[in-house]
């Protein structure tokens, strides 16, 4: 068939005019998606870089200085790996799997030549944090989403980050200020709504927070709002245990809409190290999380932290907080984690 013949045929068909029209499209569509995409990863890639800045510099030059004084990887290589890590806040559970690890590649593969140490501590490193990934979460019609944690780790402001996310891809934004015991809460929550174009639903001070949750859920579906997030208490003034009121919290959103909420996720503060490791392990075993977020990883040599987490516990790493802007609030990658950890 010549090009005429084609071309009289396809005048002649519209069906397969259109069809041919809408596969242009769809193939313009997914290299539009996959250059954002891309370009995204590199921005978060450079953001992480600098975040993690203090405990790069402390590894490069640990690390560095191991290379420097040793021809091979032996015994006395790993007893000095073993400090490098424990320094980083990885954690003596995660850093003696991960010298396990690293002995059995050592030894399968026969090379002993010093200067692959960084190579495979990165191969070993991914293995862990692979084996915990970030889903791709499908948004329910109104998503809701259970913030909690303790005080002081930036719970409030992780909440106006995380909603300044969604508002930026046009989702509409509902938070609930269901942290009615620490002074001051309430309205910390309103300026962020106001800033990042979100809605609050709050009551007065004291009140009851399961309450607060309540309202917020059955308003958020009957406003058809994409999102409602919930902030929790992080300490009580009463008596009533902290994980008791949070489990009395979550049975409640899911009386106001059965299968809330959808995410649990923890704020915890890298700086605080394994206190931080401690602090997930037990809001994990009281609510079933679903996520965390590991806020001012920026501030801290510490960043190893984050390896002795998604270890020990399990969840998947959501984001990361590398900085105080709106925009340092990041998706967790694995690989751009390590890169800029060890690169």
């Amino acid at each position: 068939m010549d090009l005429q013949t084609l071309e009289t045929w396809i005048r002649l068909n519209p069906l397969i005019s259109g069809l041919i029209v809408l596969g242009c499209f769809l193939l313009i569509l997914l290299v539009v998606i996959l250059y954002r995409r891309r370009k995204l990863k590199r921005q978060i890639s450079s953001t992480m870089t600098m975040g993690l800045e203090k405990t790069h510099d402390q590894l490069k030059i640990r690390l560095g200085e191991l290379i420097r004084l040793n021809r091979d990887i032996d015994e006395g290589v790993y007893g000095h790996l073993e400090e490098v890590l424990l320094g980083a806040d990885v954690g003596v559970k995660t850093t003696q799997k991960l010298l396990r690890y690293l002995r059995e590649e050592v030894t399968s593969t026969g090379r002993k030549d010093i200067h692959l140490l960084k190579g495979y501590l990165r191969n070993e490193i991914l293995k862990i944090l692979n084996a915990h990934p970030t889903e791709s979460l499908i948004p329910k019609k109104t998503h809701v989403l259970m913030i909690v944690g303790v005080n002081g780790v930036g719970k409030t402001t992780t909440i106006g980050k995380l909603a300044s996310l969604y508002r930026n891809n046009d989702e509409t934004v509902l938070l609930a200020a269901a942290d009615t015991f620490r002074a001051g809460a309430v309205d910390q929550l309103k300026v962020w709504s106001t800033r990042v174009g979100a809605h609050t639903l709050a009551q007065k001070d004291g009140a009851d927070p399961a309450a607060v949750a309540y309202d917020a859920v059955k308003a958020g579906v009957a406003r058809d709002f994409n999102r409602v997030i919930i902030d929790t208490a992080g300490r009580l003034h009463t008596k009533i245990n902290l994980m008791e009121e949070l489990k009395k919290v979550r049975r409640v959103i899911d009386k106001a809409l059965p299968g809330a909420p959808h995410e649990i996720i923890l704020v915890v503060d890298a700086t605080q190290g394994q206190n931080a490791l401690h602090q997930a392990r037990e809001f994990h075993q009281a609510l079933g999380l679903t996520g965390i977020i590991l806020t001012k990883l920026d501030g801290t040599a510490k960043g190893g932290i984050v390896v002795g987490i998604l270890d020990e516990i399990g969840v998947p790493i959501r984001y990361v907080g590398l900085g105080e802007r709106l925009e340092d609030l990041k998706p967790f990658f694995a690989t751009e984690f390590v890169d800029a950890l060890l690169n």
